[in-house]
């Protein structure tokens, strides 16, 4: 099987899954997450999967993003039932990195935002790095309710079970990406100082792997044992509801009213009620929904026309 994305494979078994600009459309460089990506995204793990691995490694060949976010102008053409089948196809293409069953790690060197957070946060481990001295920092954090939508691939539930809950619902219902300076505890596995090189990254995210695996953590995965359902490792689930409950009350009364803040508030109690396939299908549902308001689209007629 043939695939677009470059794959490197170390003599341990552990692989390097490249992201790379959509050759039909570079953007300077810029990795986004449009249809080709994702398509290729799923094409790739689904070789992985047939070759077999002992852990992942998710990394950007982009020397400005990690990923940038999803492709706001490919998504805005679609018709609402265009729109529901892409998010689902999306989902699916992420959801085949847990598929796996081995250790994964995304290298978040540079901004990482929307989907492309979303896209990281699916792996076990993210690594991090802060800027070198005068360099302009980078942003980490899921904007979608800037434009008064939601996330639509499984942010409104990954990231309150990798930090502080409340303020990971606050930050998600308010549209708040941090400054990687500013990134809250838990997010990264490990944070890099400044100046750090993407190659001293992926050594540590191998590293970690190893250590996982010695641990005990993850079987490599062989051909058959692909699982195309399997959640992320970190996501609200039924376990965590008396702890997210008390984290959705406290949010909601720090995050004014609106019809994308409640939104995600409602996949956030959905979530630790019913569970992550459900949570997903709720976030989906209402991006669809939320996308026609007239705040959705004055935000996204703004946005859009100075892309």
């Amino acid at each position: 099987m043939s695939t677009p994305l470059r794959i490197d494979r170390d003599t341990d078994g552990v692989v390097t899954l490249w992201l790379e600009p959509n050759p039909a459309k570079p953007r300077g460089g810029v990795v986004v997450l449009d249809a080709w990506l994702i398509s290729a995204i799923s094409a790739a793990c689904a070789q992985i999967a047939i070759d077999g691995c002992a852990g992942l490694v998710l990394a950007s060949a982009s020397t400005r993003v990690f990923v940038a976010g999803a492709d706001l102008a490919e998504i805005d053409a679609l018709d609402d039932a265009a729109l529901h089948t892409y998010l689902q196809r999306g989902g699916a293409a992420f959801a085949a990195i847990p598929a796996l069953g081995v250790p994964s790690v995304a290298v978040i060197h540079k901004a990482a935002l929307g989907g492309g957070l979303e896209l990281a946060m699916h792996c076990d481990g993210l690594v991090g790095t802060l800027p070198a001295e005068g360099e302009k920092p980078w942003m980490v954090g899921l904007p979608e309710c800037g434009l008064c939508i939601c996330p639509g691939w499984g942010g409104t539930q990954m990231l309150p079970a990798r930090i502080d809950p409340k303020a990971a619902m606050v930050a998600t219902a308010n549209g708040a990406p941090w400054k990687c300076m500013d990134v809250p505890a838990g997010l990264f596995t490990r944070v890099f100082p400044a100046g750090s090189s993407q190659a001293q990254m992926m050594e540590e995210a191998k590293r970690w792997i190893h250590a996982q695996r010695a641990n005990g953590a993850k079987e490599p995965v062989s051909t058959g044992k692909h699982t195309p359902n399997r959640a992320p490792k970190h996501a609200i689930s039924p376990v965590d509801a008396a702890r997210m409950e008390a984290a959705l009350a406290s949010a909601r009364a720090a995050v004014p009213a609106s019809s994308h803040a409640d939104a995600c508030f409602d996949c956030v109690h959905i979530g630790y009620t019913h569970g992550w396939g459900a949570a997903v299908a709720a976030e989906q549902a209402h991006l669809v929904r939320l996308r026609h308001t007239p705040e959705a689209r004055a935000k996204l007629t703004a946005f859009l026309s100075k892309s």
